[in-house]
């Protein structure tokens, strides 16, 4: 079975005088598997998640995500492919407080030209299984932490992406919604979602992912006992 990610000594320098956020970095990620990125902040774990999201350019080697090297790609083709190819979930949750629930759940399907008719059973389908659907025409100025952060996990799924990306996912709720972020990301994995998730969190890495890797100087490596 042929890696859904791969990354061939990829690096990234922001500053030609400074050391590189990343050097020479090698990664494949297999379908259906859980990984788990961590490391000291600076260490250059967001920018692998950049970098594999499409939203930054390596400054040398490959960037590979369902056999599409994403550095190739112009900046149209390259936001065609991330709106149906990742799902990202973000630390601060990014949702549109002018949206309803649904609509921004909906609102990455309407990019992609879904039909309004499947895509919103599909919102309603996981804002249901995520325990929302009390809440689908609610703001999210009205909504709790953890309920932004589902509202989050839904936006990402509506396109039934092959690849979820997400950064710190509970590093901005509370311990309570956190554990509820945690029993999702593993459901998702038993179900066959391949994921990718940058943590300072041991316990979240431990429960949701397969296998650990740490980035520390711009530099990877798989952590043992993880």
């Amino acid at each position: 079975m042929s890696d859904l990610v791969r990354l061939r000594a990829v690096g990234k320098q922001y500053e030609s005088a400074g050391p590189p956020a990343l050097d020479r970095v090698d990664l494949t990620v297999s379908p259906g598997e859980a990984v788990a990125v961590m490391g000291p902040s600076g260490s250059g774990k967001s920018t692998l998640l950049n970098l594999i999201a499409g939203l930054d350019r390596p400054t040398s080697g490959e960037v590979e995500v369902a056999g599409t090297v994403l550095n190739r790609l112009s900046e149209k083709a390259l936001a065609r492919f991330r709106r149906a190819g990742i799902g990202i979930v973000f630390q601060f949750f990014h949702l549109l407080d002018d949206l309803t629930v649904r609509d921004n759940v909906l609102f990455p399907a309407q990019l992609i030209g879904a039909s309004r008719r499947a895509a919103q059973a599909r919102a309603d389908e996981l804002l249901d299984s995520l325990g929302l659907a009390a809440r689908v025409n609610s703001y999210p100025a009205r909504l709790s932490g953890g309920e932004r952060q589902r509202v989050a996990v839904a936006r990402a799924l509506i396109n039934e992406p092959p690849l979820l990306l997400a950064d710190e996912p509970t590093g901005a709720v509370d311990a309570a919604a956190g554990e509820q972020i945690m029993q999702i990301l593993r459901d998702l994995s038993r179900g066959g979602q391949t994921i990718l998730l940058v943590t300072h969190d041991p316990d979240l890495a431990h429960r949701c992912a397969s296998r650990t890797v740490e980035v520390r100087d711009g530099r990877l490596a798989e952590k043992v006992g993880a």
